[in-house]
């Protein structure tokens, strides 16, 4: 595997790419994130831990704008009854215009699921493996799904090998342009998302606000296969109506092509990317408006592609469980009734995560990223704390077998056997000092 580097971007991040003969980079695991098991305690840890249930009979806000994007969450039969009740209840309920997009047609929770690979040909279906847990489902129903088809597998730097569910997704990225096209609302913008992605719509409408509907956008979160630079599909896709339109015309002048090519790849978002670069639709790096990770992985503090998040307006998070989506729903509305105009970076570091950074915590990794930190030998958790402190730039440290890290930067982290972190809050809250308020938000435009 090889990195490439973009000649106007700073050392701190890098697109991968893939290649065959080489082995896995660090870039690369960080991208695609790490095990579902290690996620899910990860993200159960996110936001608070006293939560109140969500309230699906509260009056929905107000957000002039929401009326002029339709919402695709795209799904599939192996997590749609898991995952796509709690959106129903939070991150779709106060959405005037969406679809559901899945592998299976049925209903949940009153609402339908639409099969969004129906028009693709039967013989691309019946002669392609990873067709098959949808014919078996289509024909026989849930009844079908066995065991090996709900493995969760664990996220590699080619996705999950070993789910039926996640090799089938490929096929839909480029299907859903057309069946969205299809929809009666004729909107200005379409927004893409999965089942573990939450948006901040607020943000999103105060965003879009800033582009011009009427010319071809494709934002989203920057990745690089080889020579397709392309959306993360986990972060968030938005693509103007002209964008829509390109994309889908070329495709419909060559269907069996792009069949193929979505056959050869293993990444459907990187698909949806050639196919866009294709109709001359270049994408528009959306770092850090659009996270591939949830707000306890994030670096708020730290430059990368030449931007700080701090002052930054987010609009999605990724990799997120069901409580998380549930917690970061309950923010946004707390938020948003106080009478704020935009939840940034800032106020989700003091939200969500800074109440959490105290003490030590055991098996636990607060992701001390090595080019941020320092390592040396010691024998203790507490040997490693005192390294810290005996450094005036240090807010946290990790102990792992005989070596300590410590770092300028402040993270919270997720589970991780053997590891032991700690932090220094009067440190965080210099260094939140430090930051200072954020007289306006910033935007990728």
């Amino acid at each position: 595997m090889a990195t490439l580097f973009h000649p106007r971007r700073p050392p701190g991040r890098r697109i991968p790419w893939v290649w065959p003969l080489l082995g896995l980079l660090f870039t690369l695991y960080l991208i695609f994130g790490r095990s579902d098991s290690s996620s899910s305690a990860n993200n159960s840890s996110s936001a608070r831990p006293d939560h109140a249930p969500h309230n699906a009979t509260a009056p929905c806000p107000s957000i002039p704008g929401m009326e002029d994007i339709l919402v695709i969450l795209k799904t599939g039969v192996t997590e749609a009854r898991d995952k796509v009740p709690t959106h129903l209840q939070t991150t779709l309920r106060c959405v005037p215009n969406s679809v559901i997009f899945s592998d299976y047609a049925e209903e949940i929770d009153g609402v339908p699921v639409h099969d969004v690979l129906r028009n693709i040909p039967d013989p691309v279906k019946w002669m392609n493996s990873e067709f098959n847990v949808y014919q078996r489902v289509r024909q026989a129903g849930r009844a079908a799904l066995t065991r090996a088809d709900l493995n969760e597998d664990v996220n590699t730097v080619f996705g999950k090998p070993n789910n039926p569910g996640w090799k089938l997704d490929k096929w839909k990225f480029l299907p859903m342009i057309d069946e969205a096209l299809r929809h009666p609302k004729k909107a200005k913008w379409y927004v893409f998302m999965e089942a573990d992605t939450y948006f901040v719509w607020s943000n999103l409408v105060a965003w879009l606000a800033q582009l011009d509907h009427r010319r071809p956008y494709y934002l989203g979160n920057q990745m690089q296969i080889l020579d397709v630079l392309f959306a993360h599909g986990g972060s968030g896709i938005v693509l103007s109506r002209p964008a829509m339109e390109r994309a889908a015309e070329t495709r419909r002048r060559d269907v069996a092509r792009w069949d193929s090519i979505t056959r050869e790849n293993w990444a459907g978002d990187c698909v949806l990317g050639q196919l866009l670069a294709e109709s001359g639709v270049g994408l528009l790096w959306s770092w850090p408006a659009l996270q591939i990770g949830p707000p306890s992985e994030l670096d708020y503090f730290s430059p990368d592609y030449y931007k700080t998040p701090w002052c930054y307006a987010p609009v999605t998070f990724h990799h997120l469980t069901l409580p998380d989506v549930d917690r970061l729903w309950h923010l946004d509305r707390e938020w948003f009734a106080g009478g704020k105009d935009l939840l940034l970076y800032r106020d989700v570091f003091l939200q969500v995560v800074r109440p959490q950074l105290t003490g030590v915590r055991y098996d636990w990794d607060n992701r001390v990223a090595p080019q941020n930190s320092i390592s040396s030998r010691s024998r203790s958790t507490v040997e490693c704390r005192r390294k810290c402190l005996s450094d005036p730039d240090c807010v946290q440290y990790s102990q792992q077998a005989d070596t300590c890290w410590v770092s300028a930067t402040a993270k919270l982290g997720s589970a991780a056997t053997g590891i032991s972190s700690g932090w220094i809050p009067e440190r965080i809250d210099a260094l939140v000092q430090d930051m200072g308020s954020c007289p306006q938000a910033l935007w990728v435009v």
